[in-house]
């Protein structure tokens, strides 16, 4: 039988692990799956985030493009990216039809980190 990958969960380290989750949740739409004193687990469909606190690290923004951890695939991506707009969701770049079939926005969260979204763009 071959091995199948079934899915992922990015972990981030964060400064701090209630403002991040807090930003998660509030903003973002993710829902807490489980948390203690040192991580908090998210999720919002078929996305998986384990936020860690970190808090005398480097924080993600400081590392420049390594500060780029997920590109996630979207159905409806104007909704959500409205949905973000008006949540007040920092943006690097609104949502826009990219020359690779793509149409994309990417934000910046509080630590620095960068995620970019995506749905194809149908061909016809």
């Amino acid at each position: 039988m071959r091995p199948k990958l079934t899915g992922s969960r990015h972990v981030l380290a964060v400064k701090n692990l209630k403002t991040s989750a807090d930003y998660y949740k509030t903003l973002l739409g993710f829902e807490t799956l489980w948390s203690d004193d040192f991580w908090h687990f998210l999720v919002r469909d078929e996305i998986t985030l384990m936020l860690g606190e970190c808090a005398d690290e480097v924080p993600a923004g400081d590392t420049g493009d390594h500060s780029y951890f997920g590109y996630f695939e979207v159905k409806h991506i104007d909704t959500l990216f409205e949905e973000y707009q008006a949540k007040g969701v920092e943006f690097l770049s609104p949502v826009q039809d990219r020359p690779w079939g793509q149409r994309e926005f990417t934000l910046r969260t509080p630590d620095g980190h960068r995620i970019a979204f995506g749905e194809e763009i149908a061909r016809g």
